[in-house]
């Protein structure tokens, strides 16, 4: 097995094990090895820390499948750790009902370039890793052993593969197309999933819980869901819960094809007043310009926009786009309204994002108190040794 040698001092973040190898980390490679292949990352001074997938075209040089030196990385090994990452699922009361779920969660789950989600009997799984590409078989027969689902999707085709020089994959890795669509409920509110063309890998699992607080929070009130997407915070919101829900939703998009499903889910759940229900394809910044002129106010809004900022190298650019939009949502929100700001991106931190809304707030001219700090669901773990996991922050702030 071909060794990575690192530089003194790079072996630190290994021996915490973080799960990441840096090219600049790397003195050199001692040995032959293909995108994917395993290899030993050894120390400056001759230690074994790890075995890792190798990956020559990306910064991520190698990314640690496990930090048991001794480790056979096999079939067996990938089975074990699937059927690890659903049982741990499985162990958590919360998610036992959920028709939606994500099983693996990347590097939380031990599994780096790996995600799958459930959406009933159909995974979806993502390969964005060379070493996740050359175990997809074992990966795929892990799931449906660990599942006993009826079938299998893949999508692959994230930006982040051409990072490790792979070409986009989709299609059916384990039995066939179902006959309709699938659907899955959520709290009570049934949702179409698109896991051919949706976003990610069909709907945004990650949001769960964060629905279902925008449900208790929204009886009797005015809402207003920018970058809608599907439907998923708005239909929640109309559902309410046993006081009731919102008065009204307007929901802001700049793709007319989301709105449309979005108004399909609606008619999916006819208990919900559709005549509540606004649909406006605009894009989020302009349309939320045109709502303060026009002298709109609202009692909740919610800002869910996508990736701003991927890396840090974006971090300046995307500060500035989540000060604007948040700017403007507290201009427009009447006295003592609720803000469900978000941020998806891996290069703004939560201290980052929390510096940004405060100054929007001040800018805005109103003061704004944290009443909960937002997460992603529990079928999102993060593990303490990687905590660029945690990629979805949130606030939920009221403004006077």
């Amino acid at each position: 097995m071909a060794q990575l040698i690192l530089h003194p001092g790079k072996e630190r973040s290994l021996m915490r094990h973080h799960p990441w190898v840096f090219d600049t980390s790397v003195m050199h490679l001692d040995g032959h090895a293909r995108p994917g292949d395993t290899v030993t990352v050894v120390s400056a001074d001759g230690r074994p820390l790890a075995k890792a997938a190798f990956s020559p075209r990306s910064k991520i040089r190698a990314r640690a499948w496990s930090f048991d030196v001794e480790a056979t990385i096999d079939h067996a090994f990938f089975k074990r750790r699937v059927a690890a990452a659903v049982a741990r699922r499985a162990a958590l009361p919360e998610l036992a009902a959920q028709q939606g779920l994500r099983l693996i969660h990347a590097e939380s789950d031990g599994l780096p370039g790996v995600i799958a989600d459930r959406y009933g009997d159909t995974v979806v799984v993502q390969l964005t890793s060379a070493g996740a590409e050359k175990w997809r078989a074992a990966i795929v027969d892990g799931l449906v052993k660990a599942t006993g689902c009826a079938r299998v999707y893949e999508r692959s085709d994230s930006e982040v593969r051409g990072l490790e020089g792979l070409e986009p994959v989709t299609g059916w890795l384990h039995g066939e197309a179902p006959a309709g669509e699938i659907t899955i409920e959520e709290h009570g509110v049934r949702m179409a999933v698109d896991i051919v063309a949706g976003h990610k890998t069909g709907f945004y699992l990650d949001q769960r819980d964060n629905r279902r607080m925008l449900a208790e929070l929204s009886a009797g009130k005015r809402v207003l869901n920018c970058f809608c997407y599907t439907g998923g915070f708005s239909l929640q919101a109309l559902a309410g819960n046993e006081a009731g829900g919102a008065a009204s939703v307007v929901s802001v998009d700049s793709s007319q094809p989301a709105l449309d499903r979005a108004a399909a889910n609606l008619a999916l759940n006819p208990r919900l007043d559709a005549a509540r229900a606004e649909w406006r394809c605009a894009n989020v910044f302009d349309e939320l310009r045109k709502l303060k002129t026009a002298g709109e106010t609202f009692d909740l809004i919610v800002l869910d926009p996508p990736k701003f900022a991927p890396s840090a190298s974006h971090a300046e650019r995307a500060s500035r786009a989540y000060k604007d939009i948040n700017l403007l949502g507290c201009k427009l929100l009447a006295p003592g309204g609720l803000l469900m700001t978000y941020s998806c991106s891996g290069g703004i931190g939560l201290e980052l994002f929390q510096k940004i809304v405060a100054g929007a707030a001040i800018d805005s001219g109103r003061s704004a108190r944290i009443v909960r700090r937002l997460q992603g669901a529990a079928d999102h773990p993060v593990d303490l040794a990687f905590p660029e996991g945690e990629y979805l922050k949130g606030l939920l702030l009221q403004v006077e």
